[in-house]
């Protein structure tokens, strides 16, 4: 079971979002455990406080560094509590890996040998770093984007609070990674910045830090401070998205049963009172609501698309000889795997449904999605050259094929429609059939028409009207760029 599964799983059953740290930290380890203090007392003290709380949590989080600081021994503490957890409670191991030459290791030994399920990860690795983590595909990691320490914030918020660092952080991570394998770590002590994270990555998994103040200075007197606030910033559209951790106070009281139960109850009483205030339709313009609840079903590989820069707005004359007010490059989609995946898979879910012999990439922009098309369905693969070699086997197709052969011809965008109807004819005359036209973006306008007037079947992933819309709902663009796309 992939981790975000298990963790819904887990909600679902427990009826609880908080998250317990199992962290051996003798700061707060209580009296009967601490006054042996050996590697035995430690792993009572962990297996208690597991039997005390499994169903009360919907995640565990133990803190890597608390047991490597123990050495060997605190290795074999860390086996022997993993063990301990219940299968179907969900592991997120806080690790904050931010080491490159070793993440291959790393992931190797979390997902492999210790069997959790996710991990937390610094983000300035990259994505390079996160790839070796994202290689399980039913493990997750949490990438660490926000601190409320004071004194990270002259490193975060630079350069300025309009543009900061962790923002610039988020938008490279929903480029990573699915929502099912990649969630956002968030110091929740400052709700306006948990706010903007969620504004960033409305469906992402938020993990809130730093949300327990103790107003009355005294032991054991901790409580969520601004919990009404904290939940606002942090809940998805739908009332989901967002974990918040246990107090770590929680380990050292002698019947944590109690108060993870009390505390589970406030959240749920404050989940329900925050969906009262929630507007239903918060994301959408009034009359405008056409969408179910989850929206379009590509919409965040349209705003992992956008994050990625391949929707600008800048006057830019098209192959056409079109004047736009916007310029959509896929080309950067090779270099971002997670997406350029996504991308593959929406054309598969096309083509699956079309008969074809071979499929045929349009140079130069599409000969990448096709080559993975061919490689995901295990098709044969050929391409129109644009223009004929004076030289060598002056071929007008490249590849093998056999004259009657239906090829399924497979371009970037359609604006004109020009450079796919002249491919397709190319590949004509050379006595292979063509029926079908397939596209990641139809431009509208009327080209669809110009595709079917040429004798092809047009299909698209998406349609430029969908992706303004999507790109306008969730706040990525504003009313002038959304009267652009929509006018153009």
């Amino acid at each position: 079971m992939s981790f975000a599964s298990k963790l819904r799983a887990a909600i679902a059953t427990n009826q609880s979002i908080l998250c317990l740290g199992l962290d051996p930290n003798p700061e707060v380890m209580p009296a009967k455990y601490k006054a042996k203090y050996d590697v035995d007392s430690l792993w009572e003290w962990m297996n208690f406080i597991i039997q005390s709380t499994a169903d009360l949590v919907c995640a565990y989080k133990p803190t890597l560094g608390f047991y490597t600081a123990l050495g060997a021994s605190g290795l074999d503490l860390l086996s022997k509590t993993l063990a301990a957890i219940p299968p179907e409670i969900p592991i997120i191991l806080d690790a904050k890996h931010a080491d490159l030459n070793s993440s291959s290791v790393m992931a190797k030994t979390a997902f492999e040998e210790w069997g959790v399920d996710a991990i937390t990860l610094s983000p300035y690795g990259g994505q390079d770093l996160a790839a070796r983590f994202l290689m399980y595909p039913d493990k997750a990691v949490l990438v660490s984007c926000y601190s409320s320490n004071t004194t990270a914030q002259d490193f975060q918020e630079y350069p300025n609070l309009e543009n900061p660092l962790y923002l610039n952080v988020v938008q490279n991570c929903q480029a990573w990674a699915g929502m099912e394998n990649l969630a956002l770590e968030v110091g929740a002590a400052n709700p306006d910045a948990l706010a903007k994270v969620r504004s960033l990555a409305p469906e992402r998994l938020i993990l809130a830090r730093s949300i327990w103040a103790n107003s009355e200075g005294k032991a054991n007197q901790y409580k969520i401070e601004n919990l009404a606030a904290i939940l606002n910033a942090g809940l998805d559209a739908n009332g989901d998205g967002l974990i918040l951790p246990v107090n770590q106070d929680a380990l050292a009281i002698g019947e944590p049963a109690q108060f993870v139960r009390s505390l589970r109850d406030e959240v749920n009483q404050a989940i329900t009172a925050t969906a009262h205030q929630r507007p239903s339709c918060e994301l959408w313009m009034p009359d405008v609501c056409l969408l179910d609840r989850q929206g379009h079903p590509h919409a965040n590989l349209i705003l992992q698309l956008f994050d990625i820069g391949c929707i600008t707005f800048e006057e830019t004359v098209q192959a056409s000889g079109q004047v736009f007010p916007y310029y959509i490059d896929l080309r950067k989609i090779i270099s971002n795997p997670q997406v350029f995946d996504a991308v593959i898979g929406t054309y598969a879910e096309i083509l699956q449904e079309l008969k074809f012999d071979r499929i045929a990439g349009i140079p130069y922009g599409s000969l990448p999605t096709a080559s993975g098309l061919a490689l995901r369905l295990n098709f044969p693969l050929i391409f129109p050259r644009k223009e004929v070699k004076a030289y060598g086997a002056r071929r007008l197709i490249e590849g093998n094929y056999e004259a009657g052969e239906t090829i399924v011809v497979v371009d970037d965008i359609l604006i004109s429609g020009k450079s796919a109807i002249e491919g397709a004819k190319k590949i004509e005359s050379c006595g292979l059939k063509v029926s079908d036209i397939v596209v990641f973006i139809d431009h509208e306008a009327g080209v669809c028409d110009r595709i079917q007037e040429s004798g092809y079947s047009p299909h698209a992933v998406l349609k430029i009207s969908e992706i303004n819309e999507t790109l306008f709902q969730s706040g990525r663009i504003n009313e002038k760029q959304f009267l652009a796309l929509s006018h153009s």
